[in-house]
């Protein structure tokens, strides 16, 4: 059988309100938990925080009392959920450790979703983020590995590699060229639909994590660092968002909210391993059984249309944090050195020399030590190489092979 939201039943939303007692549990073990547990954590609290955020922009541009009250009970427990989520990070697991989980999010959660993704314009723009979320994460494991030696692959569990992407001095393009085509609303497969707003989740809590815990860092070249890739998170926020369609009403948009929520707590609960955190994702699937219905009954009251003709009768193949070590090594082959242009993308040696991304490259890197480029060059100081987990062999582009790295900088 199926298993669609809209015909399951849920928990009352009168009945998921929480005492401090169960909004405050306990975190995992940062030196024990499942590197997909911490991811799924980290991903659900972006879903959570998006969901939030939208419930607020909702209320603002609606005039109808009732409807904001409706809006406002569900957005109270979607902050109830949040706290329970982001709760269950430790606290002496510092932002860096952290931020590694976060580009480990990044890195296997945008290649799942470009391997599952049917629409091939949407697909393309998964494969450019993921080869610059790469690099991220190479970036960042090498300042933590200046303070906590191979802590970083004990993060990732060895189930991420960790060397370059798409370098990230190249990643910085001019505002123009960070707009992608939108999907279009009416033919749009539900897998897309969901995948470009569960991305687009995700990236944007890496932006704001980012942008509110980058100046936290003690040394000038980890603020530095932060504040580079803050900046291409920004771009990222704004090159997924762009995909939804513009023209979605309010409504539609609720509702879709809410049935990717379902979609994602209920691909949690599947792929847990660890049983105290599956109930928690579980009660909150419960939770969203009853928002989605409430969402489908102002979908019928404002469109005059039927949810199920968007809800299909069972979700699609469930989201599943696994190693993609082949597919990103496939991907940073074939389009390493592809730039954005416009709308498109394309290799960034065939742009004319006058191409608004040079001016912008100029400006925004010219007479300075670009902070990612810089964190290496102290490794080969300290270290004489860079760090690296390649498990499954020497980097695929001959040029960026660690026995070389240090030479060409």
């Amino acid at each position: 059988m199926g298993f669609n939201p809209l015909k399951e039943k849920g928990t009352p939303i009168e009945k998921q309100f929480r005492n401090w007692e169960q909004l405050n549990v306990e975190p995992y073990d940062k030196e024990d938990v499942d590197p997909y547990t911490r991811t799924r954590i980290i991903l659900m609290n972006g879903i959570e925080i998006a969901a939030t955020l939208f419930l607020h922009h909702a209320t603002r541009h609606c005039s109808d009392p009732e409807v904001q009250r409706k809006l406002a009970a569900g957005r109270r427990i979607e902050q109830m959920q949040q706290k329970i989520i982001n709760w269950l990070s430790p606290g002496n697991e510092s932002a860096l450790e952290i931020t590694i989980g976060y580009e480990q999010v990044a890195v296997d959660l945008t290649a799942w979703l470009a391997k599952n993704e049917p629409d091939h314009y949407v697909k393309e723009a998964l494969n450019y983020g993921l080869l610059e979320d790469f690099d991220h994460l190479y970036r960042f494991a090498n300042l933590l590995d200046l303070r906590m030696p191979g802590k970083a692959e004990k993060i990732v569990g060895g189930y991420t590699e960790i060397f370059p992407g798409r370098e990230t001095k190249f990643e910085h393009i001019h505002p123009f060229d960070s707009i992608r085509k939108p999907i279009d609303k009416n033919s749009a497969n539900i897998q897309t639909k969901l995948n470009t707003m569960i991305i687009l989740a995700g990236e944007q809590q890496t932006m704001n994590f980012y942008m509110n815990n980058g100046n936290s860092e003690s040394d000038r070249l980890g603020r530095r660092l932060y504040q580079e890739i803050a900046m291409i998170e920004e771009e990222h926020v704004t090159h997924y968002g762009t995909l939804l369609d513009p023209t979605s009403s309010m409504w539609e948009r609720l509702l879709l909210c809410e049935y990717m929520e379902c979609y994602m707590y209920y691909s949690c609960m599947k792929h847990e391993v660890d049983e105290r955190i599956r109930k928690i994702w579980e009660e909150c699937l419960m939770d969203e059984l009853d928002h989605i219905k409430i969402a489908a009954e102002l979908f019928k009251k404002y469109e005059k249309r039927d949810p199920e003709e968007l809800i299909p009768d069972d979700f699609p193949k469930l989201l599943k944090f696994e190693p993609n070590k082949e597919y990103v090594r496939e991907v940073l082959k074939r389009e390493h050195d592809l730039t954005s242009n416009l709308t498109n993308f394309e290799d960034k040696f065939i742009l004319p020399k006058d191409h608004r991304y040079f001016k912008y490259q100029d400006t925004v890197n010219k007479g300075v030590n670009v902070p990612s480029d810089e964190i290496i060059t102290k490794m080969c100081k300290v270290r004489n190489e860079d760090y690296r987990f390649e498990s499954e062999g020497p980097h695929p582009i001959k040029e960026l092979q660690k026995k070389e790295t240090c030479k060409i900088r």
